[in-house]
């Protein structure tokens, strides 16, 4: 499990990095969500003892830096732009 949410958190913080692009920012609304649902997920899984805690930790690092970055570039250009 720690493998899979691994990989969700790598793909919320480059769907995340993509909503940089002007004119995509609204792209944000959708992906801070999954963000928020991939560190719930690494939560999870770092808390059950995989073997992978190394992931599940990477990947509950890698979620609040997806989320900070959404919630930046929301409050940059007031959630629009």
């Amino acid at each position: 499990m720690g493998l899979i949410t691994f990989v969700f958190a790598l793909v919320s913080i480059i769907l995340t990095l993509v909503a940089f692009i002007p004119l995509l920012g609204w792209l944000n609304w959708i992906f801070i969500p999954i963000s928020i649902i991939s560190l719930i997920l690494n939560v999870i899984a770092y808390h059950v003892n995989t073997g992978f805690k190394q992931l599940a930790r990477a990947g509950i690092i890698i979620s609040i830096i997806a989320l900070v970055i959404g919630i930046f570039r929301l409050q940059l250009f007031g959630g629009i732009l």
